[in-house]
């Protein structure tokens, strides 16, 4: 008999404040690089490559080329559904289903969780495609170490006929310490991971039997939705009038059809810098150390320094985080208290709660290295072969110093090619553009000057990436004038063209 196909589906929302400064909401923790110089996301992605390389990822329209950048280095393919806006998980779920196959048999996982035996993962998620296929909807759940007050939990019931599953009685809340102490010890639960396998035509089932209106609108937002290359858009009004709710409390909770089978492996939802520090290995005075960090006369301390030296001299209990423009040291006590820190920094309105210095872009990337009134440098990295959108900037003048690679560089009209050491001027006004001709990266310090460097400083005539029309839909839905309807081919006048963006 042959195996049936999985389809796996990774939900990549979250915003991840409890691991800040690391992640923030331009880079949640699925993103940044966490377990040595892979992201989450990219170990799951690889993680499910063993079931099938063709996965669908669900994210945010913000994170789309943060998505596809951890498919390509996971060797995976797929397509990726962007979100407009973030409805939770009942609302992500319901629009994969119904943008598969009805008798897909689709395995829902999240992307920040971390697994490390690939094979026992694989083997489990097999265990439960019988009872799928009987229509079931198959939940994993974890076999508990300890008395978690952080993750709910379900009581498995009555073994399944061919002894892979069991029936879930019910689910229980994150409960209390001494309701967690109580589960442990009666045996019978396990934590809830938040990853299930079921055919879509029973998940859709299920959703329409309890919640109808989530399904209504994902209906008209996926039948509305949009392609553009790997990417399908989902339509933005009909999405953000989605009411947001979690597929557990809106269906799973009500459904009675479910099953579950027992994960007896190492999990981690990486859901605090404590749970980061157990994945690295503790000295003999229970330090964990990451990149350059180093302890003297330390205990228990954990440090993540991927960018320079940081050395604790006497410490106990604490953890330290170092990004080049924030720095986190707390007690490990109070580990689950960093999302409260990121929202009292952004009450006080430091851009550093929810934004990094390094920005990802589709062509690359760039890095704000030093500012003041009326001058910004940056460090841009350009993908071989790739283009910055042709663009201009009422406020601001720049300069391109190439230190890598060769540019190819536009300037009202004309194009010069700028190689190592040699640099171009961009008057204010002046429409242009840089590329990357070359087969290897290319590095440009770009110094900007002018009465105003904001980002929103940009007139956008052509990009390779769409997000002309996206960010005219976003932020300016009115026609622009002069603005012919065929979206960024069209090139309108520079006053005419005034869409707001980033590079």
């Amino acid at each position: 008999m042959t195996t049936p196909t999985i389809h796996p589906v990774v939900l990549c929302g979250g915003s991840g404040t409890r691991l800040w400064p690391l992640s923030r909401k331009t880079l949640p923790k699925q993103f940044a690089p966490l377990i040595g110089d892979k992201s989450l996301l990219q170990l799951t992605l690889e993680r499910l490559g063993s079931l099938n390389r063709n996965v669908t990822c669900i994210a945010s329209e913000d994170h789309r080329f943060l998505v596809r950048e951890a498919v390509e280095k996971a060797g995976a393919t797929g397509r990726q559904i962007l979100e407009p806006v973030a409805r939770n998980t009942a609302a992500a779920i319901a629009a994969a289903a119904l943008l598969a196959g009805r008798d897909d048999l689709l395995l829902f996982a999240p992307a920040d969780h971390h697994i490390p035996d690939t094979a026992l993962f694989a083997q489990t998620v097999r265990g439960g495609i019988e009872a799928a296929l009987a229509g079931q909807i198959v939940t994993f759940g974890v076999s508990p170490t300890f008395a978690s007050t952080a993750y709910g939990y379900i009581e498995a019931g009555a073994l399944s006929a061919d002894g892979r599953s069991r029936a879930v009685v019910r689910f229980v809340e994150k409960p209390a310490a001494d309701v967690a102490e109580s589960l442990i010890l009666h045996g019978g639960y396990c934590w809830n991971a938040g990853i299930f396998l079921a055919r879509a035509s029973v998940l859709i089932a299920a959703l329409r039997a309890h919640a109808p209106d989530i399904l209504e609108a994902c209906e008209r937002a996926t039948a509305a939705a949009s392609s553009d290359g790997s990417f399908d858009r989902l339509d933005r009004e009909a999405f953000e009038a989605c009411r947001s709710d979690s597929i557990d409390y809106a269906v799973l909770e009500k459904h009675r059809d479910i099953a579950v089978v027992k994960f007896d492996g190492n999990w981690s939802d990486v859901g605090s810098w404590n749970a980061v520090a157990a994945l690295h290995p503790a000295d003999d005075a229970g330090n964990r150390l990451s990149g350059k960090a180093s302890t003297l006369g330390a205990r228990n301390t954990f440090i993540h320094a991927p960018h320079r030296p940081v050395v604790a001299l006497g410490t106990d209990n604490l953890i330290i985080v170092d990004t080049p423009d924030a720095v986190l040291v707390a007690s490990a006590d109070c580990a689950q208290q960093v999302g409260e820190v990121v929202r009292m920094l952004t009450r006080n309105g430091h851009a550093e709660a929810t934004q990094h210095r390094r920005v990802v872009r589709p062509w690359g990337a760039y890095d704000r290295l030093d500012f003041g009134d009326r001058f910004q440098v940056k460090r841009l990295t350009v993908l071989p072969g790739a283009k910055l959108s042709l663009q201009m900037h009422h406020h601001r003048a720049e300069h391109w110093i190439v230190v890598q690679g060769t540019a190819k560089a536009t300037c009202d009209g004309q194009v010069s090619l700028v190689r190592e050491n040699e640099s171009i001027y961009l008057p204010l006004g002046a429409i242009h553009r840089l590329e990357n001709p070359g087969k290897t990266m290319l590095e440009v310090i770009e110094v900007q000057t002018g009465g105003y460097l904001g980002e929103d400083d940009i007139v956008r005539f052509d990009d390779t990436y769409g997000r002309c029309a996206a960010i005219r839909t976003r932020s300016e839905p009115e026609a622009v004038p002069g603005m012919a309807a065929a979206g960024p081919e069209a090139i309108p006048s520079a006053k005419a063209a005034q869409s707001i963006g980033i590079t």
